[in-house]
């Protein structure tokens, strides 16, 4: 039905798909079609208020920017939260459009100034630093709604949707955001437009920890008081004519309810209104943009993704470099190369480098094999350069670098006569194969005196060198000659490629020139229609992405996996197996996997292939490349027993894709019950001992679960980022009271806690992997609360040591797995400690610190969650943004907030024994952080405050939500 319904109708652009009726039973037991009349009001109000932009003067239109905020990163530090995107930047850009097109508005001289005034005016949602009284005396309360105002909305809704509120936040105006009896709603108004941070809508208060997470003790807790006060004085007394959200994402689209085809008592399409929604979105993010649409009824403009660049190495790691190479020429001159070993030997003897396990009784060669494999996961890791801005399009070295990159990219599908992609054809042109490059980056080429890793890079910024030419006008010729060769030295092929690769380059500029965001947005705030658009990743070759300004879709989800990605499932499966083999000897009995929605409409379904491949079972494709059905591989024709699998689904997969986990879980109990020996089929040995224990089929067989229908949290990261737990046993009892609803079949989020832990007992190794460098495991806190949550809970449970592996399939034809730790020193190595991406951020100003701030909490997360992290990271991090003089400064300049939290971080993972620091970085960082908080408490002024304060506050200190845990564990150690 949704696909059918919902899904394929988007691909034409169709927008807010409201349940219109419905089929119910009548008297004569038959089904007849009803319409559903507050929906049919709620259409009609919608579509008149979208007819009404087409009529109404600009000059008298009244709009409303919702700038994103999650709390759990800081309130104060992190106005306009939006992955890859400088919302304030793009305010500030709109508004001075609007303006141009004859709209009432004010615009701020800058995105600083914008942000300074939030700051100043305290136009926020109280927090660590923040009181009630404090905004309304520095002006940042827009309105104040009395209670008996309130109350004239509250009352209008359905009893169970009063009631349910009432119970988690207590009775009208509640406690958040409260002062003298009357609702706070802050915000910024310049002329006819208000510019507002989106409020908290799971806790409360001045503070954050344990005892006022809401959403940590009810997942499916409803939103605030205060929350559906804010969104009812925008729509209904402020009497905006249009929403524009800003950026990816907001909460008001993950609130409970259903996932689609909404009702009344949904609380998205309660708060959404029947004014229309135009949401600016990444168009690198079709999952989360498609819950956008299909629950709060939103228009996307979807904006361009940000241009990513090769890391490249710095610091220590060009230092060590620049000795191998030194090493690898000097080999003939014994004394010399003697010398650079020791000089090697004392480079890698560095904290960052002891994972590389090298010592004086290394042999040489394996040591410098070693370095380059090390250097050349950093080298040519691509990175964002900076963010991208609403309405602008990016220029120069920036384009350069982005067309670079997408054409980078090579699935390794094409046939043999066909034009080779820039990355083979440019190593074609050097007499190279980029093939064995990848396959050997240790090796060391004489002729260029680099390593194979070092040629992937040179070649790249070869490429760069071709994009640039061909955007500048150069001919075929012109291009070979920079490149120092001509065309009669080349085969045919590789000159016809290139003269291929320019005309991509061509398309590409032309596609990147007729992005029209801008336009898209004005023509949305006069009613217009938006065409629809693709989405995906651009730098996994999805250039039909671009021109960006449209309102996009996802993809076909019956078509899921594709045989591209089942090829790819099927190395990754292997791979994984393989490390495992390598590593104990034996192969794992469980994988546990944190299955995204984003494998689905970004890599096709490469995870869904790896879980098929594991299983031993294959997809049925028919003539159109739909999946409806598999085969089940024969024992004898197996290369690796049926290994078992426990995955925790996300609840946008669950929401939009549960054909394609039904199946997955067909596939689960179709090989549970094969006639086959334990040895081979670990997971009808699984499923057996559960039933001989008692446990009915259907339930043994649950191996798909997520939180409970409505929800979209893992509880894990909400609990670390409040302080809320202190051991391991903590995370992992919120995790299993969090996620233990089974999915799959007929069970639709049936509450089974015992299964799920029984499952999690017997997982040897959790797994996630990364299909490009602009999605990485810092990217969001989901990861580290998913997979971190998968560890902790299999360790506690099983009280054995469980491995964390992470899969790379960034370039699929390379497909390789890695240790968690490994990928977590990959990512903050390329990215949170490189001078090239900091000061990338740094041009950003207050988000710039912002978003380095959410990577530093992130890495405190995973190390929270998995101890994986090493102490030479966080050693780095508090000596490059706290103790560092520079860095300080900037942090001051435009967001101090940020560095707090970062500090902040950085002391409760001392205190809590995660991290055992340099004597001096720790000493300097206490230092450091007394200033800032003197800072801070300057701005605070009046009232009681959190502060820099860290609350460990757990289950058991709280009334009900520690009776709720307790009573979930009790189940699970009845079941042991």
């Amino acid at each position: 039905d949704v696909s059918w319904a919902i899904a394929m109708p988007e691909f034409e652009g169709l927008i807010e798909p409201i349940m219109l009726g419905a089929a119910r039973e009548n008297r004569n037991n038959d089904y007849e079609r009803t319409v559903i009349p507050s929906h049919s009001k709620k259409i009609a109000d919608r579509v008149l208020n979208w007819i009404k932009l087409t009529e109404k003067k600009n000059g008298d239109k009244k709009v409303v920017f919702i700038l994103n905020n999650n709390p759990c990163a800081s309130v104060e530090a992190n106005i306009g939260s939006a992955a890859h995107l400088d919302a304030a930047r793009s305010v500030v850009n709109i508004l001075a459009c609007m303006k141009n097109a004859g709209y009432n508005v004010e615009v701020p001289a800058s995105a600083k100034e914008l942000m300074d005034l939030f700051l100043e005016k305290k136009a926020i949602s109280e927090f660590r630093w923040t009181t009630k009284s404090e905004i309304v005396r520095c002006g940042g309360a827009l309105y104040r709604m009395s209670t008996e105002e309130y109350m004239k909305f509250f009352s209008s809704l359905k009893e169970p949707v009063q009631k349910r509120v009432k119970e988690i936040w207590g009775e009208p105006p509640g406690e958040g955001m409260v002062l003298d009896g009357d609702i706070l709603i802050t915000g910024l108004r310049f002329g006819n437009a208000i510019v507002a941070v989106q409020p908290k809508r799971g806790c409360f208060g001045a503070q954050c920890d344990g005892s006022v997470c809401k959403i940590l003790h009810n997942p499916d807790c409803p939103p605030t008081h205060q929350y559906m006060a804010a969104y009812h004085y925008f729509e209904s007394i402020y009497n905006t004519d249009v929403f524009i959200h800003v950026g990816t994402h907001g909460n008001l689209e993950f609130l409970p309810g259903k996932g689609t085809a909404l009702s009344d008592e949904c609380y998205p399409a309660i708060l959404s209104g029947r004014k229309p929604l135009l949401y600016i979105y990444n168009t690198d993010n079709p999952p989360e943009g498609t819950i956008a649409k299909r629950r709060v009824n939103a228009t996307l403009i979807g904006h361009m993704q940000t241009a990513m660049s090769v890391s490249s190495l710095y610091g220590e790691y060009e230092k060590l470099d620049n000795l191998l190479n030194q090493y690898e020429t000097a080999k003939t001159d014994p004394a010399r190369a003697h010398a650079l070993h020791h000089m090697i030997l004392e480079v890698v003897s560095a904290d960052k480098f002891k994972n590389l396990n090298i010592t004086h009784e290394t042999p040489i060669e394996d040591a410098v094999r070693i370095c380059h494999e090390a250097l050349t996961l950093i080298r040519n890791t691509k990175i964002d350069s900076g963010m991208h801005v609403f309405g602008e399009l990016p220029q120069g070295d920036r384009k350069a670098d982005m067309i670079t990159s997408i054409l980078m990219y090579s699935d390794g599908v094409a046939s043999n006569d066909a034009p080779l992609s820039l990355r083979d054809t440019v190593a074609a042109v050097f007499g190279l194969s980029y093939d064995e490059l990848k396959k050997d980056p240790a090796a060391f080429n004489l002729r260029y005196s680099l390593s194979n890793g070092a040629l992937i890079e040179y070649l790249y910024n070869k490429s760069v060198t071709v994009v640039k030419m061909t955007l500048a006008g150069a001919t075929c010729e012109d291009i070979l000659n920079a490149l120092g060769k001509s065309p009669s030295e080349l085969n045919g092929r590789v000159v016809a490629s290139l003269k291929d690769a320019m005309g991509k380059i061509a398309d590409i500029n032309r596609r990147i020139l007729d992005s029209k965001e801008m336009d898209s947005l004005m023509n949305g705030l006069n009613g217009g229609y938006i065409p629809p658009g693709p989405s995906g990743l651009v730098i996994r070759g999805r250039v039909d992405v671009l021109p960006s300004g449209r309102n996009f879709y996802s993809l076909d989800p019956t078509k899921v996996p594709t045989t591209s990605a089942w090829r790819v499932g099927e190395r990754l499966a292997d791979a994984l197996l393989d490390k495992y083999l390598d590593e104990e000897g034996k192969y794992p009995e469980n994988v546990a996997f944190y299955w995204m929605c984003s494998d689905i409409m970004t890599a096709d379904g490469e995870m869904m292939a790896e879980i098929f491949s594991l299983l031993g079972v294959v997809p049925v494709w028919n003539s159109g490349g739909q999946v409806k059905s598999f085969e089940v591989v024969p024992a004898d024709k197996l290369v690796h027993p049926r290994i078992d699998v426990t995955i925790r689904i996300s609840g946008i997969l669950r929401d939009n894709f549960m054909g394609a986990v039904n199946l997955v879980d067909g596939a689960i109990a179709a090989v549970s019950v094969l006639d086959e020996p334990d040895e081979i089929n670990y997971v009808k040995k699984h499923v057996a001992e559960k039933v001989g224990k008692g446990v009915e089929f259907t339930e043994a067989t649950s191996r798909i679960f997520s939180a409970r229908p409505g929800a979209y949290t893992s509880g894990v990261n909400l609990a670390i980022l409040a302080g809320a737990w202190k051991t391991e046993k903590d995370l992992a009892e919120i995790f299993i009271a969090v996620n233990g609803y089974a999915y799959g079949g007929a069970r639709n989020g049936k509450e089974t806690y015992e299964q799920f832990a029984s499952n999690l007992e017997t997982v040897n190794v959790t797994f996630n992997k990364v299909v490009s460098d602009e999605h990485d495991l810092l990217g969001c806190c989901c990861y580290y609360g998913n997979q971190g949550g998968l560890t902790a809970a299999a360790r506690y449970l099983s009280q054995k040591p469980v491995k964390a592996y992470y899969g790379d399939t960034r370039e699929p034809e390379y497909v390789s797995v890695r240790t968690l730790a490994d990928e977590v020193r990959r990512v903050v190595r390329t990215k949170l400690l490189n001078p090239k991406w900091i000061d990338g951020m740094k041009e950003h100003g207050y988000k710039g610190a912002s978003d380095i701030m959410k990577r530093v909490s992130r890495v405190y997360g995973w190390e929270a969650a998995t101890q994986e992290v090493d102490d030479s990271i966080f050693d780095d991090i508090a000596d490059t943004f706290v103790n560092d003089d520079e860095m300080r400064g900037f942090f001051e300049e435009n967001n101090p907030y940020a560095l707090e939290e970062i500090s902040r971080r950085l002391l409760e993972a001392e205190s809590r024994g995660l991290w055992k620091p340099n004597p001096q970085t720790i000493e300097d960082l206490k230092e450091n952080y007394l200033e800032i908080e003197s800072w801070l408490e300057d701005k605070a002024g009046d009232g009681t405050f959190q502060g820099g304060s860290v609350d460990v506050i757990t289950a058991d200190e709280v009334e009900g939500w520690g009776d709720s845990i307790a009573e979930v564990m009790k189940k699970v150690h009845n079941r042991r």
